[in-house]
């Protein structure tokens, strides 16, 4: 990783297209500014930026003591760096702060780079939901991972 500091802050919809242009790079089938725009309202987002460059955000919402881990991206340029598992951790500490003491989180079952750095992080396998994404040609599986949080 580059000697740039990685820093975190809240989304506001002032960042929306910098966002979107991030989430439109690194996926397939990309959350939508609708959907940025309603979970601001409802849902944490965070912001990564190392140095001044906004590299990633990421999306968790608690429920009384449940985390939900909805959204984790970083820029494809900017991946595989380890800046993925410094937005995870700031997430969980942040779900923890808001007393979660238990995260789940969906993957696409063919996603294996998110699944090795959940499970890097301490997350485990506990179900899998048949056809829960829509993918090119069909439907795909989502895996249900789940971690105890700690501070």
């Amino acid at each position: 990783m580059s000697s740039d500091a990685v820093t975190f802050r809240r989304m506001t919809e002032a960042d929306l297209d910098a966002v979107l242009k991030i989430e439109y790079a690194a996926f397939s089938h990309p959350w939508t500014r609708g959907i940025f725009i309603d979970g601001l309202k409802s849902y944490e987002i965070w912001l990564m930026f190392e140095g001044n460059q906004q590299v990633g955000h990421g999306v968790v919402n608690v429920i009384i003591d449940e985390a939900h881990l909805l959204n984790i991206t970083v820029k494809p340029e900017s991946q595989g760096r380890g800046l993925g598992l410094l937005l995870l951790d700031q997430l969980m500490k942040r779900a923890y702060e808001l007393n979660g003491r238990e995260c789940f989180l969906e993957l696409r079952a063919s996603n294996q780079s998110a699944y090795r750095l959940y499970e890097r992080y301490g997350f485990n396998e506990v179900g899998r939901r048949r056809d829960y994404y829509p993918a090119v040609g069909g439907r795909e599986d989502a895996l249900v991972m789940a971690c105890t949080l700690t501070d």
